[in-house]
C-alpha cells in the first residue's frame, strides 16, 4: 500500500474511532448513573410501610398518617400505615428491628420505646443497637380527662380523692411500658398518691374507658380526648405540659393546677432498622424536614395539640439515649421493678 493510501485510511478511520469511543465512554457513565436495585440511589422502588404500635386515632396514628401522605407525595410510592398493637407498643418495635434492613419498613417511634427497657428484663430488642433514627416528627402533650360524674374539677381534687380513698382509684393508659404508664407513675410519686393503672390497646380504647366510666381518669393524646371533651362526654382537668396548649388556652397544665413542676410530653420520630444505608437515612431526613416544616402542616397539626418537632439522625438518637437514662431514673425513684 502506498503512503498516501495509508494517511488517507487513517484520516477516515480516526473519525470512526472517536465516534466509537464516545459512544462506549457515554455508555459507560449512564450505568455508572442508573440506580441499582436496592441502592440509595433506586430508593424507594417500591411501597413503604410505617408500623405503629397503638391503635388507629390515637396521636401516634395521626403522625404516622399525617407524615407518611407527604412522603408518599414527595417520593412517589405509596406509605402504608400498619398498626401492630400489643406490650406497650413492644410488638411493632420488635417487628421492625427484625425487618430487612432496606428502608422499606420503618417504625413510628414514640416516647414509650424508651420506656420498655426500665420496666422490662427481657426484650428481643435495644432500641439504642437495633435501629437507625431518621428524625423527630411531632410532640403533643396528654390531657387528664374525666367522667363528667366525677367530683373532681381540677388536679388538685383528683389528689385529694385519691388521698381520701388510697387504692381505690385508678387511671387509664396505653399499657405497661407505655408513656402513659409512666405519666401515671410520675403522678402517684409526685402526689404520694396510690392510683392504680388499667392498661388498654391504644388511646382510642383508653379514652373511651373514662368517657363510660371505666376508669377514674385517663393521660390521653389531645386529639382523641377533644372531640369527647367538646361534647361534654368528658371533663378536661389538665394537659401534661409545662405551658398551656395553644389550641385549649383554658384547660391549665397540671403543674399549675397542683403538682408543680409535673411535665410530661409524649414525642414522636421515624426510625429504621440498624444498618440501614446511610444515604436512605439522610434522604428521609432530608424529606421528613420538607414534609413537616411547612405552614400549613404546622397550622394544620396545631388544632390537634401538636407541635412539629423534626432533628437531625443524630439529635434524635441523643434524645432516644436521654430520654433512655431519665426513665430508667424515674422507674428507680417510683420503685417500679423490671418484670
Amino acid at each position: 500500500m502506498r503512503v498516501t493510501e495509508s494517511r488517507g485510511m487513517h484520516t477516515r478511520l480516526v473519525p470512526l474511532l472517536t465516534a466509537i469511543v464516545s459512544l462506549t465512554l457515554t455508555m459507560v457513565d449512564a450505568r455508572a448513573q442508573t440506580p441499582r436495585a436496592g441502592s440509595s440511589q433506586a430508593y424507594p422502588v417500591k411501597p413503604i410501610r410505617i408500623i405503629v404500635g397503638l391503635a388507629a386515632g390515637g396521636v401516634a396514628d395521626v403522625t404516622a398518617r399525617t407524615v407518611g401522605q407527604k412522603l408518599s407525595e414527595q417520593l412517589g410510592q405509596p406509605v402504608v400505615v400498619e398498626n401492630r398493637t400489643g406490650a406497650g407498643t413492644s410488638l411493632a418495635i420488635e417487628r421492625v428491628a427484625a425487618s430487612a434492613a432496606d428502608g422499606y419498613t420503618l417504625l413510628l417511634m414514640g416516647s414509650s420505646s424508651t420506656v420498655q427497657s426500665a420496666v422490662r428484663r427481657k426484650l428481643p430488642f435495644d432500641v439504642e443497637r437495633d435501629f437507625a433514627p431518621i428524625s423527630l416528627l411531632t410532640n403533643a402533650p396528654y390531657m387528664i380527662v374525666v367522667h363528667p360524674s366525677m367530683p373532681a374539677n381540677s388536679v388538685k381534687d383528683l389528689i385529694a380523692l385519691a388521698h381520701a380513698q388510697p387504692g381505690k382509684l385508678n387511671f387509664g393508659s396505653n399499657g405497661m411500658g407505655s408513656l402513659s404508664f409512666l405519666a401515671g407513675t410520675l403522678f402517684n410519686l409526685m402526689a404520694k398518691t396510690s392510683i392504680v393503672e388499667v392498661p388498654y390497646k391504644g388511646g382510642t380504647e383508653n379514652v373511651i374507658a373514662a368517657a363510660s366510666g371505666q376508669v377514674t381518669f385517663s393521660f390521653t393524646g389531645v386529639p382523641t380526648a377533644l372531640p369527647l371533651v367538646n361534647a361534654a362526654k368528658l371533663k378536661a382537668l389538665a394537659v401534661t405540659s409545662s405551658q398551656r396548649v395553644k389550641f385549649v388556652p383554658d384547660v391549665p397544665t397540671v403543674a399549675e393546677s397542683g403538682l408543680p413542676g409535673y411535665a410530661i410530653v409524649p414525642w414522636y420520630g421515624l426510625a429504621a432498622p440498624a444498618n440501614v444505608s446511610k444515604d436512605v437515612v439522610a434522604l428521609l431526613n432530608a424529606q421528613v424536614d420538607k414534609a413537616m416544616n411547612t405552614p400549613e402542616m404546622k397550622a394544620s397539626l396545631a388544632p390537634k395539640g401538636m407541635e412539629v418537632q423534626t432533628s437531625s439522625p443524630q439529635q434524635f438518637a441523643a434524645h432516644i439515649r436521654s430520654e433512655i437514662e431519665k426513665n430508667a431514673q424515674l422507674f428507680k425513684a417510683a420503685g417500679v421493678k423490671p418484670e
